[in-house]
């Protein structure tokens, strides 16, 4: 419900003075103008590029830490990223720093209701009132703040003071109408939606709540064109056309209801209602091949969607598959086996097979399950597979059929389903994609171990240095003609050109005779071998270079990645090619690796107890075996070492969460991402 309510609390600055030096890391606090780090930072912001912006506030933060500004506009730049703890968080030292900076309350609350803490938001506003009993947005969020708790009588008292102040705000009437929708008072909502589209036609949810109140009175007509107004504010929008060809279904309108599942695919082809809708409509009109096709997609993009296996099984009967039919039977059956008409289903299929005994079998199965129900339901109670129980049906988003009553699941199965929220409900300062990297889909998984390379880390937006004291001091003596460097992972396609160059490295390297190979030529040769992948062989030549000198730092953390990176692929060779068997054996020869790589790391802390990246592929390596205990502890001494390492945070974030510990998860992943670890605020969005 919040997302209709989008307003821009700030003004943000205009002025771009670009100096990028300031961020150099190791810049001296002193020689930081946080005044003009803190204009930059604003004006980046206002260009919706959150994440340098944050860097930007970060530098103004070490220079002045006693300003507010500082940590309210970074405050704003995670929420626009969804980091709403982490702006919750700034927004509080703000305040601290500035107890009158009211805007600073007001961007608090904000982040606080949409983290359902809409009591302390509550709190947040009053105090903002208190300073202007009569502006705006404090009164506005206010009020959705209380209707949310359902305080409806100061929510409603809210609302007449600000519609008193404002008689022209469209959105404190669609927000009125929502709270008098909540108390079930229709005839109230109507006449406050009907005000705010006299004032403004170009808000998309006065026409939804329009739509559901007359789908809800199963006045079709009027529900359709409510839809049909909000489709034409929001064409993009694939869930408005599911929802419109429910009403259309409804309305015996079949080819308009076909074409706007059509079309809903076409603007999203994962939709998983427009699939199980139109499946169901090509099944009504006996196209029983796409409709078998429509629930098979529905399947592969959700493998437990139960009602598509049993709509599927249905299908198959008619198409006398009877065999694959009783395939989809089965598996609901094992997930519900007191879900009586599945047995029905299967004694269909069996009979149909010549099975008839255990066709007969199942048919008195099913009819013994609903004779003991109705002889004593709570002791014998069956299956229903829904996942609540309301007088509508609707689908969420991940799929799964919800608000289906259990008279409609036990009866219809198959019945059709409607998307319940059409339009976008977060809320938000900013509708524009540019900047919202929370929106990217990324793969949860832990920033990669530091390797060494001859090919020079990209600039990036976190502040690590990549700084190994032993690693310089051998670059200093230039013993090898290249450069070493430290970098996290290997992605050979970011080598480009360099590719060539590493095989003709590795070839000249190897023609040597081996009696003149020296240490670093064959620590050389064992980084290019890895960066080419080809790791027994590296391991060879950096076992020869430790060999030859035992307290060789720089070889030891070359050789630890380079096992653990051979243990990973062992591994995945291992899954792929092998039997299970086979595969458990490998997998304690994957552990024994593990350990030597561990040991490896262990030996350049013992040279070196500050080397930070040992500390980090340490943890990679334990989360990698499931130790997600010893993986924190590295981690932390990682973090002890240097408290701005962003990779540390974040992947001991995702411990915290396979450790189930989310409050803790979820602050890590905000202080990664406010250290530049992109993909942090995708996870927290998600984790939400």
């Amino acid at each position: 419900m919040l997302a209709m309510f989008r307003k821009k609390i700030i003004e943000l600055g205009k002025t771009f003075v670009l100096v990028l030096f300031l961020l150099i890391p190791g810049f001296g606090k002193s020689q930081i103008n946080a005044e003009q780090v803190l204009t930059i930072g604003r004006n980046v912001l206002s260009m919706d590029d959150y994440m340098l912006a944050i860097q930007y506030f970060n530098q103004a933060i070490k220079a002045k830490p006693y300003l507010a500004d500082p940590y309210f506009f970074r405050a704003l730049a995670k929420l626009n990223l969804d980091d709403y703890a982490g702006a919750e968080a700034d927004c509080t030292i703000a305040i601290e720093n500035n107890k009158f900076k009211t805007e600073a309350y007001k961007l608090r609350g904000f982040a606080r209701q949409i983290q359902g803490k809409d009591s302390l938001a509550v709190e947040d506003y009053n105090i903002g009132l208190s300073y202007n009993p009569i502006d705006k947005n404090f009164l506005y969020y206010k009020a959705i703040a209380l209707t949310e708790l359902k305080r409806y009588a100061e929510a409603d008292s809210t609302f007449n003071v600000l519609l008193r102040q404002y008689p022209r705000y469209d959105e404190g009437y669609t927000a009125r109408a929502r709270m008098e929708l909540e108390r079930n008072d229709t005839i109230s909502a109507l006449d406050d939606i009907e005000k705010a589209l006299s004032l403004s036609k170009v808000q998309i949810n006065p026409y939804l709540m329009k739509a559901e109140i007359y789908w809800k009175r199963q006045d079709w007509q009027n529900a359709g064109s409510a839809l049909d107004a909000a489709i034409r504010l929001r064409p993009e929008l694939s869930d408005l056309y599911v929802n419109r060809a429910f009403v259309r279904y409804n309305s015996d309108d079949f080819f308009g209801a076909m074409s706007d599942y059509n079309y809903a695919l076409e603007l999203e082809p994962d939709n998983y209602a427009a699939y199980f809708n139109r499946g169901l409509l090509r099944y009504e009109v006996k196209d029983l091949e796409k409709a078998e096709e429509d629930m098979s997609q529905v399947i592969k993009l959700n493998p437990n969607n139960v009602h598509s296996y049993f709509n599927r099984g249905l299908i198959r009967l008619e198409e006398e598959k009877y065999k694959e039919a009783l395939a989809d039977f089965k598996i609901i059956e094992s997930k519900y086996p007191r879900f009586y008409p599945i047995y029905y289903a299967m004694a269909e299929a069996e009979r149909n097979l010549g099975n008839n005994r255990q066709a007969a079998f199942l048919i008195h199965k099913g009819e013994e399950m609903v004779e003991g129900y109705v002889k004593d339901p709570e002791k014998n109670p069956l299956d229903r597979p829904a996942i609540a129980a309301s007088k509508s049906n609707s689908v969420s988003s991940s799929g799964e059929v919800e608000n289906e009553s259990e008279t409609e699941v036990m009866e219809r199965f198959n019945h059709l389903v409607t998307i319940s929220q059409t339009a976008d409900q977060s809320l938000s300062y900013n509708e524009r994609i540019k900047g919202r990297v929370q929106d990217r889909n990324v793969n949860v998984d832990i920033e990669p171990s530091y390797a060494l390379t001859v090919v020079a880390p990209p600039k990036s937006l976190k502040s690590l240095s990549n700084y190994f004291k032993e690693l310089d001091d051998l670059n200093q003596q230039r013993v090898i003609n290249y450069n070493l460097y430290l970098t996290p992972g290997l992605e050979t396609k970011g080598y480009g050109d360099m590719m060539d160059n590493l095989f003709d490295i590795s070839g000249r390297l190897q023609s040597k005779n081996e009696s003149s190979r020296r240490p670093a030529d064959n620590l050389l040769l064992g980084v290019v071998l890895t960066m080419l992948k080809n790791y027994p062989a590296a391991l060879k030549h950096l076992d020869e270079a430790i060999a030859i000198n035992p307290q060789f730092t720089v070889a030891y953390m070359a050789r630890g990645f380079a096992r653990y990176a051979n243990a990973i692929s062992e591994m995945k060779m291992a899954h792929e090619t092998k039997e299970e068997q086979e595969v458990l054996l490998d997998r304690m020869a994957y552990t024994s690796l593990l350990q030597d790589a561990l040991s490896d790391f262990d030996k350049v802390l013992s040279l070196n107890p500050k080397v930070v990246f040992a500390w980090f592929n340490k943890g990679n390596i334990y989360y990698e075996a499931g130790d997600y205990t010893s993986a924190m502890q590295a981690y932390n001494e990682a973090i002890k070492i240097d408290p701005e390492f962003g990779e540390a945070y974040f992947n001991r974030g995702l411990a915290y969460l396979n450790a189930g510990n989310k409050n803790q998860a979820f602050s890590d992943l905000s202080k990664a991402g406010e250290l530049g670890v992109i993909p942090s605020y995708n996870i927290l969005k998600r984790m939400k």
